[in-house]
């Protein structure tokens, strides 16, 4: 029978819940157990689709297109398996769900209410997860213990033991121990009165994981044992790790595996215990030599959260190549005038992310002309493609005003823009690409070396094209559309030949990169990147000798 681990938090929002989940849920996968975990949101916002980034960082985007928080991404780096939209479950999908079955008629005139048709269907989101072939689901309660948002969601988990049996379902509370300047002591008293809250709803804690910036001692664990009512062993200690990828080795040397297991009632799942590829990663991450500068040209750099997996990608990448990779906000809004270029020339690498409306445009646009031109190597993602195309068809094929039609609906040149049988479709979210998409490369083209393939699969999310009716003049330009749907309708990547990394992509590869097999598109530019630091002399990219 499948098992359920639900993560809770308190005292106060971002301790690393999801980080917590993701590296429990390493460490049961590294035990030969088959896992699986789901997030679930308070927010009334049917999924994170629409929300600004600033309120919400990076919407991550699962192989079947769904719209979700952007702690999925962190289960998918760290149990490297793919997710789904059933992973991801929020208030407003819970209730759009009940409100539409009391419409149909399917409570036959019940009056609806949130016990327990509100937490019935929260269980059912939840127990859908646990399919025959998963041992164990981790699910993620977001939010913190007393928030108003959260109290169905904790109904419906404590409901939950008692429908499935108590030796089913764990119950693990994240919270925080703070150190006292004044007194120079550890305090346990948030601790306490967040566990007597979930308490008081019901829900009795069988782990308690204590984060902090130093160990919890011997003493204070026993404390909050007694306190608590929770084994001394079940006292986790999460003290801050040098870098996220430490944290379940952190977590295993304090048996927090071992008690999970014990309360599951998974007495031999220790027999395949290896983590021996994990802290090989570690050792690898520690050895980090040198240091290569990437920046990424980017509309929420106050944020980073916005651009979660394009920076965790980029770590990836500088493991592979024993390279730290110091990331450079470059605010796309400052990319103008001769000092903001000479900052660009600074760097080792460009980035060009994602995004959606017009501002700072013009600063992303400025930015891929300077890599094209100084032989800067630069990825180009979603819109940065899109950025890309539109300063190849300015500088280079003379197309003045050429924009994307999104940005600038009266554009003479809309180099960008919706496809013929999507113009008239303006429902949001019909005419978006969203999720796996196959490309077929061109032979010999640098991604398909880059691939090692000449078919493959990246997520999507975006609504408008490269126009085939200038594609022709682009590629007369010297512009290679070296990557296409597998119709050739569609543009799925480009670069420039004789440039030492010029490329972009329609899709968002940083959700399938991970800590150990970092993305092959991150992969070479980083490689790029670190070939431009070594040489250390500035080369002018000249139009006149393109390869053919």
């Amino acid at each position: 029978m499948t098992k359920f681990v639900f993560v809770t938090g308190g005292v106060m929002s971002s301790l690393g819940k999801g980080l917590t989940a993701s590296s429990l849920g390493r460490l049961l996968k590294s035990r030969g157990l088959r896992v699986t975990m789901c997030k679930l949101d308070p927010y009334i916002n049917v999924d994170p689709g629409t929300m600004n980034p600033f309120e919400h960082g990076e919407v991550f985007v699962t192989e079947d297109g769904g719209e979700t928080d952007l702690d999925l991404g962190h289960y998918e780096r760290f149990i490297d398996e793919y997710l789904h939209k059933d992973s991801n479950a929020t208030t407003g999908q819970i209730y759009s769900s009940v409100i539409a079955k009391e419409r149909r008629g399917d409570y036959l005139g019940k009056t609806v209410q949130v016990i327990p048709h509100i937490t019935d269907e929260i269980k059912e989101r939840i127990r859908r997860l646990g399919r025959e072939n998963i041992d164990v689901v981790i699910v993620e309660v977001g939010g913190t213990v007393g928030d108003i948002e959260i109290v169905p969601f904790l109904e419906a988990i404590r409901q939950f033991r008692r429908d499935i049996g108590r030796d089913n379902v764990c119950y693990l509370h994240l919270t925080l121990v703070p150190h006292s300047l004044p007194s120079g002591e550890q305090k346990t008293k948030p601790t306490q009165h967040s566990v007597t809250e979930l308490r008081g709803r019901g829900i009795q804690p069988d782990v308690i994981v204590c984060r902090s910036h130093h160990p919890i001692s011997a003493n204070l664990k026993r404390k909050i044992s007694l306190l608590c009512d929770v084994p001394t062993d079940a006292v986790v200690s999460a003290i801050d790790a040098e870098n996220i990828y430490e944290i379940p080795l952190v977590l295993h040397a304090e048996g927090l595996d071992e008690i999970v297991c014990r309360i599951l009632r998974l007495d031999n799942s220790d027999r395949l215990m290896d983590l021996s590829g994990w802290e090989a990663l570690v050792e690898r991450v520690r050895a980090t030599s040198e240091v290569v500068r990437i920046g990424v040209i980017g509309k929420y750099v106050n944020l980073p959260d916005a651009y979660l997996s394009v920076v965790e990608a980029l770590k990836h990448a500088g493991f592979h190549h024993g390279a730290k990779v110091e990331i450079d906000w470059v605010q796309a809004e400052e990319v103008t005038g001769m000092l903001a270029l000479t900052r660009l020339d600074s760097l080792d690498g460009i980035v060009i992310p994602g995004g959606f409306g017009e501002r700072g445009l013009e600063g992303k646009i400025a930015a891929a002309g300077y890599a094209r031109e100084h032989a800067i190597p630069c990825l180009g993602l979603c819109l940065g493609l899109h950025m890309m195309v539109v300063e190849f068809a300015r500088s280079v094929v003379g197309l003045q005003g050429a924009n994307s039609r999104e940005l600038a609906p009266t554009t003479p040149h809309p180099v960008i823009d919706l496809m013929d049988d999507q113009v008239d479709v303006e429902e949001k979210g019909a005419t978006m690409r969203l999720g796996a998409c196959l490309a077929q490369l061109e032979p010999g083209s640098q991604v398909a070396a880059i691939y090692g393939s000449e078919i493959v699969s990246e997520r999507h999310r975006h609504r408008y094209e490269v126009n085939p009716r200038y594609r022709d003049r682009l590629i007369a330009a010297g512009l290679r559309c070296s990557g296409t749907s597998p119709d050739d309708r569609l543009v799925e990547f480009i670069e420039l030949p004789g440039h030492p990394f010029w490329i972009g992509t329609q899709a968002h590869p940083e959700f399938k990169s991970r800590p150990d097999r970092p993305h092959p598109l991150f992969r070479a530019l980083v490689g790029a990147a670190l070939n431009r630091a070594h040489e250390r002399t500035p080369r002018l990219y000249d139009l006149d000798n393109v390869p053919s």
